[in-house]
């Protein structure tokens, strides 16, 4: 985590993201590499208040308590905070694209979760990302078969009674299969066990965008 912190420490990859996410940046008022020897560290923060400019308006994310000095100190759970909303917004943007136009929320991500996983005669479901089921893994496994059929081995899933060890082992199994289907997954496999709703959620959504391209 600390690796990933520090280098963002000039901004350079955030603002690149920001494009990513269809946030314009003015590229003449970023400084670029090689910094002089001289002021190399105010040119970097420089960029980090742009980043957090651009943050605050017009990407509207909410950056409380944030500023540049954050991320060029390396503050990991400040930084992490912006980077968090950088990737749920690059992946609402990918279902927004899928969807013709239609803004994703959590609704419309849990819905689509529980139509698809019973078209697919799945016993499965979800009542909401803080639900304390998912920490099975078992909706996952099972949304990951019902949209592509066939590609999970559930000899190798345990279900009823889970140790602490079986969640995990679950969770591991769920996380890599969606990686193999093509779904774009950046949680780990805690985020799961531990049912942590804002990674649970990307979860979901990345399933639903790769779900969404079958023909």
């Amino acid at each position: 985590m600390f690796r990933i912190v520090s280098d963002l420490q000039d901004a350079l990859v955030i603002l690149q993201l920001y494009e990513r996410i269809k946030v314009p940046v003015d590229w003449s008022k970023v400084n670029k590499p090689p910094y002089p020897k001289l002021g190399a560290n105010m040119k970097k923060l420089e960029n980090c208040n742009y980043a957090v400019e651009l943050g605050k308006h017009p990407a509207k994310f909410s950056l409380v308590g944030i500023g540049g000095q954050d991320l060029n100190d390396g503050n990991p759970t400040l930084t992490l905070a912006l980077v968090w909303q950088l990737m749920r917004r690059y992946t609402l943007n990918v279902l927004e694209d899928l969807g013709e136009g239609q803004k994703a929320n959590d609704d419309i991500i849990v819905n689509w979760v529980n139509r698809t996983l019973s078209e697919a005669g799945k016993s499965t479901s979800i009542q909401s990302f803080k639900d304390k089921t998912i920490s099975s893994s078992l909706a996952v496994v099972d949304l990951i078969d019902a949209i592509q059929p066939g590609c999970i081995n559930y000899d190798l899933v345990k279900s009823g009674n889970l140790t602490e060890d079986d969640k995990h082992n679950n969770a591991k199994y769920a996380v890599s299969m969606a990686r193999r289907i093509g779904a774009r997954v950046y949680a780990l496999p805690e985020d799961l066990v531990e049912v942590k709703p804002k990674m649970v959620m990307t979860v979901f959504a990345c399933l639903m965008g790769r779900g969404m391209k079958r023909v």
